[in-house]
């Protein structure tokens, strides 16, 4: 059978948004623009692969030009579901609708009987206890941790629970079992967080102490029929970079690449599109821009992050085949000249590319990032299930 794309690569630019939503001051996020107040504080950007893909038509990005760009169709996208965080967006992306936002504990901690239940049903005290950088926490509490065999609890502006323990003290194993316990714990809707990672770590102290590649994410799995569902029982690829698997709890998955760094997941991308054959989708998370330079409420890294991520971009269109499709998104906003270190509730680019096309242009807002997978499913002949929100992109599809 004959598709009009046979690759679709969906590159989220984690928490680039670009420009807040209707209902932002609803969630203390008026006049927030992640993308135009990085390019403003840098005193531009110097991205001339984005600037000529026409994104200086989504917004007055300082660094950017007007320009014609027939390869490329761009748009925003507005968030139809109720939240902000990493677990909505990219559930949306892929049809689904998120009413009840998940709950988060960045301000206030986790509250105290969900604390003693944990440390009763583990066996370990619990230190820490609030919203912290992970690499930040290690340095004030992995000594404590390491000599006293307890569990660093910590959280971020994401719906999520992390434990952090020393290898050599706290085995993995055991470190796996707390979280299972805290797993099970937070599935309830007085606690339902998104996910639960375990975050183990080695080193002789404060000053060497780094994560291991030992990560677990326990998250919750979607609550209805996605894209990638959809895919895979098909037959289609659903090859996913970074973070995405650990977002669907696996569900959807054909294959997983995991990553320590933008430019890393770039560079995986780069070579997934220069030696792997396949037909579907290949769904890539760049997360520093928000863990690093969002929430460390860091323009200025983040400028030179959008930056490098528009050189590795420059060269993976520079190795697609003429009947592969790139998607460049984002799925929430992270302002870093916003009070706070939360998400913000705001809009996000898109900018579809192939360099057949012939008629490529600004297109209108749309209402959902689930018109991304939506797409997606048209283009292979799939249908949405009843669960589905969004509407294909058709000018792509066509053009």
């Amino acid at each position: 059978m004959q598709y009009r794309f046979k690759r679709v690569f969906v590159i989220v630019m984690d928490s680039l948004g670009i420009g807040a939503m209707a209902d932002a001051e609803r969630f203390g996020d008026a006049g927030t623009n992640t993308f135009v107040h990085i390019s403003q504080r840098n005193h531009g950007l110097n991205i001339p692969t984005l600037n000529s893909l026409g994104l200086r038509d989504l917004d007055e990005v300082l660094g950017t030009t007007k320009v014609a760009h027939p390869q490329s169709y761009v748009m925003k996208l507005n968030e139809s579901s109720n939240g902000k965080d990493t677990m909505t967006g990219h559930w949306e992306m892929m049809g689904i609708l998120t009413t009840k936002p998940f709950k988060t504990f960045t301000d206030t901690g986790f509250p105290a009987e969900l604390i003693r239940e944990l440390e009763e049903k583990t066996g370990h005290k619990v230190i820490g206890n609030y919203a912290s950088s992970g690499t930040e926490i290690l340095k004030e509490l992995g000594e404590q941790q390491k000599r006293d065999n307890s569990l660093i609890v910590y959280t971020s502006a994401d719906s999520v629970l992390q434990i952090a323990a020393h290898e050599e003290t706290t085995p993995v194993k055991e470190l796996y079992r707390c979280c299972e316990i805290a797993r099970e714990i937070c599935n309830r809707p007085e606690y339902l967080l998104g996910r639960i990672i375990a975050r183990p770590f080695i080193g002789a102290d404060a000053a060497t102490f780094k994560r291991t590649p030992n990560r677990h994410d326990l998250a919750l799995s979607p609550t209805g029929t996605t894209s990638m569902d959809i895919l895979k029982k098909n037959g289609f690829t659903t090859s996913c970079v970074g973070k995405i698997s650990d977002i669907f709890n696996g569900a959807g998955v054909t294959e997983t690449t995991k990553t320590v760094s933008n430019i890393d997941g770039m560079n995986k991308t780069i070579a997934i599109a220069k030696d792997k054959d396949f037909i579907g989708l290949c769904f890539v998370n760049l997360v520093e821009f928000d863990s690093e330079y969002g929430h460390r409420r860091d323009p200025i890294g983040y400028a030179k992050a959008i930056e490098t991520f528009d050189g590795q971009l420059k060269e993976l269109l520079g190795v697609i085949n003429e009947d592969d499709l790139i998607m460049v998104t984002a799925d929430h906003g992270n302002d870093p000249t916003h009070t706070g270190t939360d998400h913000t509730r705001e809009k996000v680019p898109l900018l579809v590319y192939n360099p057949r096309f012939q008629h490529g242009k600004l297109l209108e807002e749309r209402t959902s990032f689930a018109d991304i997978g939506v797409t997606v499913l048209k283009n292979f002949k799939l249908r949405k299930t009843a669960n589905h929100i969004g509407q294909a992109i058709d000018e792509v599809l066509k053009d």
